[in-house]
């Protein structure tokens, strides 16, 4: 490990393509699988914030014209 110092990006790059092929195929593998993860994750909160405001009666239905007109 890089003994929690501060990388640049570029400097990141040059470790990462410093790896055999194949560890750098893995680590895209993973860096993949976990963005797809915290993507998950933000989606999951994202849905319980929603659900809550639609239970505390929050969330109003309407058109869009209905919208502008309560906006103006």
């Amino acid at each position: 490990m890089l003994n929690q110092q501060t990388i640049t990006f570029q400097k990141a790059i040059e470790v990462v393509e410093s790896f055999p092929e194949e560890q750098q195929e893995v680590l895209i593998d993973i860096v993949q699988h976990r963005l797809i993860e915290q993507r998950r994750e933000k989606l999951a909160q994202n849905i319980k914030k929603a659900r809550n405001e639609y239970v505390g009666g929050k969330v109003r239905r309407g058109t869009v014209d209905d919208l502008m007109k309560e906006i103006l």
